[in-house]
């Protein structure tokens, strides 16, 4: 009678610890997802951010925009035919 009720306190503590791993182990899940979800949202909006980036630096770096700021801020200007030499080696 002694081993019967050593063996039934046995399987309810086993079947105890086997419910708080599943429930530790679901806890574990939910909080990994919700982590994965924000580092998801993370990386949306920097790609985002990337494309207006790059959107930015084509309009910034266009031929058009760069010879404008060299003719009026830098006063600069193409030079002559007769201004240009060639360096030959």
């Amino acid at each position: 009678m002694n081993n019967i009720r050593a063996a039934i306190f046995c399987l309810l503590a086993i079947n105890i610890v086997s419910a708080l791993g599943v429930i530790y182990s679901k806890h574990n899940s939910r909080m990994l997802f919700k982590q994965s979800r924000v580092l998801s949202s993370a990386i949306d909006r920097a790609n985002v951010d990337w494309g207006r980036l790059q959107i930015e630096e084509s309009t910034l770096a266009r031929y058009g925009r760069i010879e404008e700021i060299a003719t009026k801020e830098l006063q600069m200007r193409l030079p002559k035919h007769s201004e240009i030499k060639t360096v030959l080696k």
